[in-house]
């Protein structure tokens, strides 16, 4: 096993299709990245609150993929290294309807100044 894959649960499904302390919070996120130990949901670096990170933070959980339609890579928070994970339990991103930034309702019209660049 390639010693990125020790903390990929292939099996494990996305704990929603959005970011989990975000739609608990009332806030919102620009991108979503998927945990493939645990399946979490949490919004990119470049969103306010940094969920994924901080996740990482919190669990030690070092990888992470794209939630994102059409994005297909990993990243290990570890090494900072991108590379080509296994395929994981469906769904493999957030619903095409669901906006970006998201979620609907709940990005402020001046999204972009509050972005963390």
């Amino acid at each position: 096993m390639n010693p990125e894959e020790q903390n990929i649960n292939p099996e494990v499904e996305p704990s929603g299709t959005g970011c989990v302390e975000c739609l608990e919070s009332g806030t919102w996120w620009v991108h979503l990245r998927r945990c493939t130990e645990c399946g979490h949901i949490g919004c990119c670096d470049n969103s306010p609150h940094q969920h994924a990170t901080k996740h990482y933070h919190t669990t030690g959980h070092p990888i992470i993929t794209s939630f994102e339609p059409g994005e297909n890579w990993f990243y290990h928070y570890g090494t900072r290294k991108f590379f080509e994970g296994p395929q994981l339990a469906d769904p493999q991103s957030r619903p095409l309807s669901q906006p970006v930034p998201g979620p609907e309702g709940k990005v402020p019209p001046d999204w972009q100044e509050q972005m963390n660049k």
